[in-house]
């Protein structure tokens, strides 16, 4: 149902706002009063050819916004047609195209007179209402027809083609090869590498920072010492027997730290042969990221998609005949079922013919009649 109806600079429309009631609304005037704008610019709101030459003389562009509420949903349509460029449509305030405006329209109105937008024209409308009628149980028809459509799609994919099959399985076999000769395995590789790379990279500051740690440590006057001095000042002072303890404990912790930093400043030794060996690693797993992915995890999942696609095309011939059986099968359900579908339609057609038929007398259409005839 159309609520509100807002027209600017259309043919001789400067603006025009219109808020409906409920019921029938009619307007009526002599011609070139107007009435075929209003038409026009419903015609426009559901999809209809924008017409430069209908925008108002010295206005730049044409712009009609209609209310509409469907059952509890309310929706916005908006076109808009300027003098020197496409027409734009928008749907809820958001664009969209003009095609969906159609499909919109299809739902919301119907134009009658020119045909245009009349509903019942339409095939598929007149099955819908035969079926509304019918109380038509369509179901099995359609989860037939589906899974046709979901079958045909996997034989499409497995390529039907025997060369671009075999183009195909060569360059995927190529890529997993080279994946799995990379030996990936850890998706943390490359940051591993990284780590060891700086290690060994700068090994000798690294020794030559742990030994200097080591003695402002441990050397005389070190940090052990003065740590020392600071427990001495404070023994037997019995506000301070708690800091005490907590400066021994302190001392434990920094002799333990030195063990480690000396520790770890011996293993860094000068390796050019393994430093050349991580930077080659991390530049074939670069090489890597920029042909599959971003991450060596992506990497590897690309893998997994690869392999799994070489399989079904390696082994196309057993896929296709176990397809083709479920096809075979599929189809005759799909045939049963239209066929109950079409006993339903062709029993029920009279019956609705006749329902028609006996409301036109009130209409003053007393001899016509409605016949139904399902093909």
């Amino acid at each position: 149902m159309l609520l509100e109806l807002h027209i600017e600079d259309l043919g001789i429309i400067d603006r025009l706002d219109l808020v409906f009631g409920a019921g029938l609304t009619v307007f009526t005037g002599e011609t070139g009063a107007g009435k075929t704008m209003l038409v026009e610019a419903i015609s426009l709101l559901v999809g209809g050819r924008a017409d430069t030459g209908r925008i108002r003389t010295g206005a730049l562009e044409t712009r009609v916004e209609g209310r509409f509420v469907t059952g509890d949903e309310e929706v916005v349509l908006c076109r808009v047609v300027p003098a020197d460029g496409r027409s734009r449509a928008y749907v809820n305030g958001r664009l969209a195209t003009v095609t969906q405006l159609a499909e919109l329209g299809q739902k919301l109105v119907d134009l009658h007179g020119q045909h245009t937008h009349q509903s019942l024209l339409s095939a598929s409308v007149q099955r819908a209402a035969l079926d509304e009628f019918a109380h038509t149980d369509l179901q099995p028809l359609r989860e037939a027809r589906a899974r046709l459509t979901e079958i045909d799609a996997s034989l499409a994919a497995l390529g039907g083609d025997t060369r671009v099959r075999a183009r195909e399985i060569d360059l995927l076999r190529f890529q997993v090869e080279e994946i799995l000769g990379a030996g990936v395995s850890d998706p943390a590789e490359e940051t591993s590498l990284e780590i060891e790379e700086d290690v060994l990279a700068d090994a000798t500051a690294h020794r030559h920072a742990a030994q200097a740690s080591v003695e402002a440590i441990n050397e005389d006057g070190g940090a052990l010492d003065l740590l020392g001095s600071a427990i001495a000042a404070l023994q037997h002072r019995a506000p301070f027997e708690a800091e005490v303890m907590r400066l021994r404990d302190l001392i434990a912790e920094i002799a333990d730290a030195s063990g480690r930093i000396r520790h770890i400043g011996e293993a860094c030794e000068d390796d050019p042969e393994r430093l050349s060996e991580v930077r080659e690693r991390r530049q074939s797993l670069r090489e890597l990221r920029r042909k599959y992915g971003e991450s060596l995890t992506d990497v590897l999942a690309y893998l997994d998609e690869s392999q799994t696609r070489l399989e079904e095309l390696e082994s196309f011939e057993v896929r296709v005949e176990a397809l083709e059986k479920q096809r075979l099968t599929v189809a005759r359900n799909e045939r049963s079922a239209a066929k109950a579908v079409a006993k339903v339609r062709q029993a029920a057609a009279p019956a609705l013919g006749k329902a028609i038929t006996s409301h036109l007398g009130g209409l003053a259409m007393e001899r016509a009649v409605v016949e139904i005839v399902v093909t």
